[in-house]
């Protein structure tokens, strides 16, 4: 037994080793620029699935074997690194920078759910609607690590109201006073201000001048809740369990929405676009449309699946009106006033981050909306020149430039003049700036181009012709439910750059639409919802100990099912006439161009 503990101490080290010598007789005995290309990416699937090395390291591995292969030179490999994608990603986390820095995201959030209300449904649904919406334009990380706080504050507060109501009526019934009341109130409010600390740590603000963002990034797993036989009864302890999972789920949904939201929709794209450059429905505002109904279906009945899995859904007291708030829910009201009175008015940073986040998502709208001409018609001399990267970077360029502070009058009326500092500094964008995934991006727009120059992309196409003969929503339903079961034990990023090698080659091979399985398999990819190390938002809110794994095993379960037939209705539907699915466009190539393949 010691030997296997010892070993499972060094699979990372075996796997490293061992992976490229088990495989090493591929391209030894076939000979081919396809069998070496192969090889290069079983390597690299392999040790991305498993994580034996960092994602990143892993990536680069093409860079260093596609040229030894003799399959592309050097710079052209390292020119496969880096794409349109990594502009927008820029301009994409200078504006995620700014708003996580002058705390908008919090604001937004808190006034969502105020705007919802305060019954345990419906605040529920607020804070998935705040998660969701921000989750379109942050990392989902950062939206959960965010507002999971709040929601735990909420949650004490909600349990600590409600025995003060049950001591009270005690009290009025025996007519003593309750000793120990006033104990476990002082005691809370002594752990409410530990928990104020914590969050202000955990979160990365501090009341001086630096502002150290994006801390949350790096956290893996929160301080956890110490929340052992705080639950008062079984309901509390369900309670506490749906807004965790709400939050963890609604932070990946929202991703969903936008093609900047979430990785796997900027790895699509940008393969997509790299592979099809002809074709130019793939755009912000096309995305968009595809997905907003997904997403606000898929998290309406995820939010009845879950109330109905660990509340039971109730629509008497859901839907009660004029009725007289419970103590329940004025405890929520309370505690979201007060960390939205925290905040303060609206301040000036505030203001502009606002203003240029607007104009962002107004010029990504508005280059190509489809039914009218958008602002890239006024250069007719250079079309397809101007991107959705163009105007991320355009704005992006803005939080650099824009001073932090404005001038104030002191009392005499004279202006007292701040140093310059821009909204943002190099160094916050920096710490926000999630480079493992843009080495990872490119080590998979690298791997891509290499099975198109070695020809592997055109050798799986010929073998995969016969799936032709099955019914195109049972091909989608294999792909969809194969990419969710991977996603489970994989990386989303990983699972997306390793499939979509493989699907775009089965699209043209059996003369289908590439988009007609790229689509629900990039959407599909994000559904990681069954276990806790599935994706950074599920870890983060199992770490404050009101969830088993098995809770999110169920849920997660059936959240995934809601979100594959989700997709499969939108493609069959909505999504045909969006991107003309039904017909094989001229931007692919036909199937007499994959056949001719002499392999």
């Amino acid at each position: 037994m010691k030997i296997f503990s010892q070993l499972w101490i060094y699979r990372r080290f075996l796997l490293i080793l061992f992976t490229p010598l088990l495989l090493l007789p591929l391209p030894l005995i076939i000979r081919t620029k396809e069998a070496e290309c192969a090889y290069t990416l079983f390597v690299v699937a392999i040790f991305w699935l498993t994580e034996a090395l960092p994602l990143g390291v892993s990536a680069l591995l093409p860079a260093l074997m596609f040229p030894m292969f003799g399959i592309m030179a050097s710079k052209e490999v390292a020119a496969a690194y880096f794409k349109d994608f990594h502009l927008l990603l820029i301009g994409v986390i200078c504006l995620a920078t700014s708003i996580e820095k002058w705390n908008l995201h919090k604001r937004i959030a808190l006034k969502m759910v105020m705007i919802v209300g305060v019954n345990p449904a419906w605040l529920t649904l607020g804070f998935m609607m705040s998660c969701g919406f921000l989750s379109m334009w942050l990392s989902n990380t950062s939206t959960a690590a965010m507002v999971m706080p709040i929601v735990e504050a909420v949650a004490q507060q909600i349990m600590g109201a409600e025995a003060e109501v049950d001591a009270l009526e005690m009290n009025c019934a025996t007519g003593s006073t309750n000793e120990a009341l006033e104990l476990d109130e002082s005691v809370s409010e002594c752990e409410a201000s530990d928990w104020k600390e914590k969050t202000k740590e955990v979160n990365g603000y501090t009341s001086g001048e630096g502002h150290p963002v994006c801390e949350i990034e790096k956290e893996k797993t929160l301080p956890p809740a110490e929340t052992g036989g705080k639950y008062r009864n079984q309901k509390d302890h369900m309670m506490c369990k749906v807004m965790c999972l709400c939050i963890a789920y609604s932070s990946t949904i929202g991703g969903l929405t936008t093609i900047t939201g979430t990785s796997t929709n900027l790895i699509f794209a940008e393969q997509f676009n790299t592979r099809y450059p002809d074709c130019q429905c793939i755009n912000f505002g096309s995305w968009f449309i595809l997905c907003i109904p997904i997403t606000i279906i898929i998290m309406l009945l995820s939010w009845v699946w879950l109330q109905w899995l660990f509340l039971g859904f109730n629509f008497k007291e859901m839907f009660r009106c004029g009725k007289e708030k419970t103590a329940r829910e004025q405890a929520s009201a309370q505690v979201i006033k007060e960390e939205y009175a925290k905040l303060g008015p609206l301040s000036y940073p505030e203001i502009i981050t606002l203003v240029l986040f607007i104009l962002m998502a107004l010029l990504w709208f508005t280059r190509e909306p489809g039914f009218i001409p958008g602002w890239s018609s006024l250069f007719p001399q250079y079309p397809g020149f101007a991107t959705d990267s163009t105007a991320a970077l355009l704005i992006g360029l803005f939080f650099f430039i824009i001073p932090a502070k404005t001038l104030s009058r002191t009392s005499n009326g004279e202006n007292t003049i701040f140093d310059y500092t821009p909204l943002i500094t190099w160094k916050e964008f920096q710490s926000c700036m999630p480079w493992e995934i843009t080495i990872l991006v490119g080590g998979g727009f690298a791997l891509a181009e290499g099975c198109e120059v070695s020809k592997l992309s055109a050798w799986i196409g010929s073998k995969l012709t016969p799936l032709g003969s099955l019914p195109m929503w049972l091909i989608i339903l294999i792909s969809s439910l194969i990419v969710t079961s991977v996603t489970e034990v994989a990386s989303n990023p990983a699972t997306i750059t390793i499939f979509l090698p493989i699907l775009a080659p089965l699209a043209e091979a059996i003369h289908v639409n590439p988009l007609y399985i790229l689509i629900p398999t990039t959407l599909c990819t994000s559904f990681a919802f069954l276990l806790p190390v599935a994706n950074p938002p599920n870890a983060i809110v199992f770490s404050y100990g009101h969830l088993k794994v098995i809770d999110m095993v169920k849920a997660g379960l059936g959240v995934n099912i809601i979100g594959v037939a989700v997709v499969m209705l939108a493609v069959t539907t909505w999504a045909v006439p969006l991107f003309d699915l039904q017909t094989y466009p001229s931007w692919a190539p036909y199937l007499s161009t994959v056949n001719n393949t002499g392999l």
